[in-house]
């Protein structure tokens, strides 16, 4: 239990989600939340639910649960605005690495152009998605890839009858994905 208010801060700043935040998402106080990340406060059962729920997280990874000895790796995806989302890294911060699947355009959610801090890189694995990119628009298909700046006006959706799965590697702080190989 010793681990669980570093854990807890990592998962909320890796969200981008300020205290105040979780608070209106979980019902709990931000002086409570406060005092859980810092370790003043031991958390409860009915604390700990709702900010797995809150960080789409099973309880097991706020808890850290021991380990079982299965060296499989269980994802485990999660519905995010209309889509699902599995992340494949479990570290707060840096380049982070998400399957996301996209629903078929005609089941999709309408939205608007989005801007936001960070850095984007996507292949697509299954299906055709459509990518708005300012006032460029583009459709992409298996084994294409894209990369941009999230703070240029940016849309991604399915494009056709079938969902669309992308590989993604998003950097939070802008950080761009980079490719080293050793010189002779």
């Amino acid at each position: 239990m010793a681990g669980v208010g570093p854990r807890l801060r990592a998962l909320r700043r890796a969200r981008g989600v300020t205290l105040a935040g979780l608070s209106a998402e979980t019902g709990i106080t931000s002086s409570t939340l406060s005092r859980l990340e810092n370790g003043k406060l031991r958390p409860t059962l009915e604390q700990l639910l709702p900010l797995a729920r809150a960080h789409g997280v099973p309880i097991e990874d706020l808890v850290e649960a021991p380990l079982t000895g299965d060296p499989r790796i269980h994802l485990r995806p999660m519905r995010r605005f209309g889509l699902t989302v599995v992340p494949l890294t479990r570290r707060a911060g840096g380049i982070q690495a998400y399957k996301v699947i996209y629903p078929p355009a005609s089941r999709a959610r309408a939205t608007s152009l989005q801007t936001h801090e960070g850095y984007e890189w996507f292949y697509v694995l299954n299906g055709h998605i459509r990518f708005v990119l300012g006032d460029q628009e583009f459709r992409l298909g298996p084994g294409e890839v894209a990369e941009f700046d999230t703070r240029v006006p940016h849309r991604i959706g399915s494009a056709g009858d079938e969902p669309a799965e992308l590989l993604t590697l998003f950097g939070p702080q802008g950080e761009r994905a980079h490719l080293s190989t050793a010189r002779d």
